[in-house]
């Protein structure tokens, strides 16, 4: 199989540039930028898209092979997926919800952007990183839109176990299918359990194994301040993998925020969307 992680993708009326950001702490994170052609309409707003934990491209490339010929988008590699340059011995602490923030802080300051003019688009992982970021008033925006973002990460008590117990690296490549098998019974969506099957194939297994080691003692803070942040969350009843409960206590408690209900997750990943999302960036000042 080709590697995920060195493709340039080229998208349909745009130019897309791949860049390693050094976000400090012996860690560089791959961005992808594409920059529409021929678009006629000129938005001073940067669209930055902080896919979920260990999203591949592919998973993403319906929705964005129509949205890149319409705005300028970064696309951000967060730093638990194999992209990531990690220069130094990595523990679960580099995985926490605060590291990633800063890296995002970062990837700001390293494209030049007024935060004040960024639209984010985040989803599961990176829509959670997003909130820590919002909720510390260390991240700021014109808008969010959220797609299942986890107020906390549960596994199956087996899997508990599994990430809390010593495990020789051997073992990795049977846990892995291990966890994907039972994510597929879990899953409704054939489209979100295709887009699964994908991503696990091509990770680093340490240091996913390192990230949900963290991610299974996170608890949001639900005391969010109040901001100008217009936000939007995404979410599909169908969608088993992020529980409907968190998303809605989020939707009440994040100030500006407004439910939308799509049809389903895999729906929040194909070119209709865009419906939806123009909509709601319509509604902003």
């Amino acid at each position: 199989m080709e590697d995920e992680w060195s493709i340039i993708p080229e998208l349909p009326e745009s130019l897309c540039e791949e860049f390693y950001v050094d976000v400090g702490r012996g860690v560089k994170l791959r961005i992808l930028k594409w920059t529409p052609i021929n678009c006629k309409s000129e938005n001073k707003n940067q669209l930055v898209m902080i896919p979920g934990w260990g999203s591949v491209f592919e998973g993403w490339r319906p929705l964005l092979s129509e949205w890149a010929s319409r705005r300028s988008i970064i696309y951000v590699e967060t730093r638990e997926k194999k992209s990531a340059i990690i220069q130094k011995k990595i523990s679960k602490k580099d995985f926490q919800m605060s590291e990633h923030a800063k890296d995002l802080i970062e990837v700001i300051r390293f494209f030049g952007l007024n935060m004040n003019e960024v639209d984010w688009f985040a989803s599961s992982l990176g829509a959670t990183i997003l909130l820590e970021g919002f909720q510390k008033e260390t991240i700021g925006g014109r808008s969010a839109i959220l797609i299942g973002p986890n107020v906390n990460f549960k596994p199956p008590l087996w899997a508990n176990l599994f990430l809390r117990l010593p495990v020789p690296k051997f073992i990795y490549p049977v846990l892995n299918k291990i966890v994907l098998f039972a994510l597929e019974k879990r899953l409704k969506e054939e489209g979100q359990k295709i887009r699964y099957r994908r991503m696990f194939k091509a990770q680093d297994l340490l240091r996913m194994r390192l990230s949900a080691k963290y991610n299974i003692d996170y608890e949001m803070n639900l005391e969010f301040p109040e901001n100008n942040i217009s936000s939007a969350i995404l979410s599909a009843e169908s969608d088993k993998l992020h529980a409907l409960d968190g998303v809605i206590e989020i939707s009440k408690k994040l100030p500006n925020c407004k439910l939308i209900n799509i049809p389903s997750n895999q729906y929040a990943h194909e070119a209709a969307v865009l419906k939806e999302i123009e909509e709601f960036h319509n509604t902003l000042s």
